[in-house]
């Protein structure tokens, strides 16, 4: 629910550092900014959307806590739509929660997670598309993440979805002219003209539906399992890739028993990479757990990384691996290739195993850069070749969304090409134009609202 008082938050993470920006929002915004900051010549004009220099002081006692930067920015042109004012102080954990309480003590309320967001949304300033990508924007692990954010953000996402609504509203239009003058001796479209541009809307909507996973992929990295069995370098292959000593590296079997989940940038695309447990029947029971989520990482993963220890005799831990590599995407590295061989890539392939095989040594660092370079080309082929314009969507509210449009599309086509009462197809197109509403926020409850931006950090 929109209360309508004055929030403060830091705008900045918490920790130390040289710069922490300190965001009130409200009626009483500027008001209270003025009570804590003071300019460093008492005669000095404030200037609304411009930094100026002062200091901070403590109202109760007069004593400066800092000098800083302040700047006012009146309502109605200012990020959420009220009063904003932000103070721009040194980045001391103390100081920071020092100058918030004193807002707080001056009327303030403590910001909850994107309700400066929520604030701009309710107020008309953007979208829940542009919202939501305020917050991937933050979230994006690499280039491709970062463009379709700015798209978003820049209201490519909510013009597509208006494109679509507005076609849904015009069949409405249709039906509804149908509905009242159908007595009269007017022009309407066909039934048959009708159903054709249903089926038209039905197509360019799935198009936007089937883009969920590219889109996602794109969002979140695709997600690669390392499988292999024990000691075969599993837990050194990742550190290699991430270019840091992330999981314990020993010669003991069993070492790895929990999943370790790490991103790295490969091209545009983010890979999220997971280090399992090795591959094998074990009698200890910790370790079969680890095994069987191994097991599931795998199913779950879009890629599999599967290691082989090209120094040891294929046995049946490795027939287990190639099983649970069939039919999936990703590649084979034959480790260890520093040491006296005992199997090669043939020896793989000839026991089934599909995937490309890369000789690789996770000690010198051989192979990295054509294990890189395949599994970037993995991703490409996942992301469908997506041109750099397409319009994706990447989250399950957006799908969800389009599911319903689509169902009701559907449900309206079907009783087009019955004969069914223009009243009753009018409902249906009604629906979908509403479920295409819900994506950009035109039509929205509490609960949608609360379950988007709760996801957002304090102070955005």
């Amino acid at each position: 629910m929109y209360l309508e008082d004055t929030i403060v938050a830091a705008a900045t993470p918490p920790g130390r550092g040289a710069v922490a920006i300190v965001r009130l929002s409200g009626p009483r915004a500027i008001e209270i900014a003025q009570k804590l900051w003071h300019p460093r010549r008492e005669s000095s004009q404030i200037i609304a959307r411009q930094l100026q220099l002062g200091d901070i002081r403590d109202p109760q006692n007069g004593k400066i806590l800092d000098r800083a930067m302040c700047v006012l920015m009146p309502a109605p042109r200012s990020l959420t739509g009220e009063n904003i004012a932000e103070l721009h102080c040194h980045g001391g954990i103390y100081l920071v929660g020092k100058i918030v309480a004193l807002a707080a003590a001056e009327g303030a309320r403590i910001a909850e997670p994107g309700e400066f967001s929520r604030r701009a949304f309710l107020n008309g300033r953007i979208d829940l598309t542009e919202a939501e990508a305020v917050a991937d924007l933050i979230d994006a692990r690499g280039a491709s993440a970062l463009r379709q954010s700015l798209a978003h953000l820049a209201g490519a996402l909510a013009a597509r979805v208006h494109s679509l609504r507005e076609q849904v509203i015009a069949i409405r239009a249709h039906l509804e002219a149908e509905i009242d003058f159908s007595d009269q001796e007017i022009d309407l479209p066909s039934r048959q003209a009708i159903a054709a541009d249903v089926m038209t809307l039905s197509e360019n909507v799935s198009v936007l539906y089937q883009s969920f996973t590219r889109g996602r992929l794109i969002r979140e990295g695709a997600r690669a399992a390392i499988i292999g069995k024990p000691n075969v370098g599993k837990s050194s292959i990742l550190n290699l890739l991430l270019g840091v000593e992330r999981a314990i590296v020993t010669a003991v079997p069993g070492t790895t028993r929990d999943l370790i989940e790490e991103s790295v940038d490969l091209g545009d695309y983010s890979l999220v990479l997971i280090d399992t447990a090795g591959i094998r029947e074990s009698p200890e029971e910790v370790e079969r757990i680890g095994i069987e989520r191994a097991r599931t990482a795998a199913e779950q993963a879009d890629l599999l990384i599967a290691v082989f220890d090209s120094s040891r005799s294929f046995d049946a831990e490795d027939a287990a691996v190639i099983e649970l590599v069939h039919g999936r995407g990703g590649i084979a590295l034959l480790n260890k290739h520093d040491l006296p061989q005992c199997i090669g890539a043939d020896d793989l392939r000839s026991r089934g195993l599909l995937l490309q095989v890369v000789n690789f040594c996770a000690v010198t660092g051989d192979g990295l850069i054509q294990c890189r370079e395949t599994l970037a080309r993995e991703i490409e082929e996942l992301a469908g070749g997506m041109a750099t314009n397409e319009i994706v969507i990447s989250r399950e509210r957006h799908r969800d969304a389009l599911g319903r449009t689509l169902e009701a599309l559907g449900s309206a086509l079907s009783g087009l090409r019955g004969q069914m009462p223009p009243e009753i197809v009018a409902i249906d197109i009604a629906l979908a134009a509403e479920s295409l509403g819900s994506i950009t926020g035109e039509v929205s409850g509490e609960d949608v609202l609360d379950a988007i931006f709760r996801e957002f950090c304090i102070g955005k």
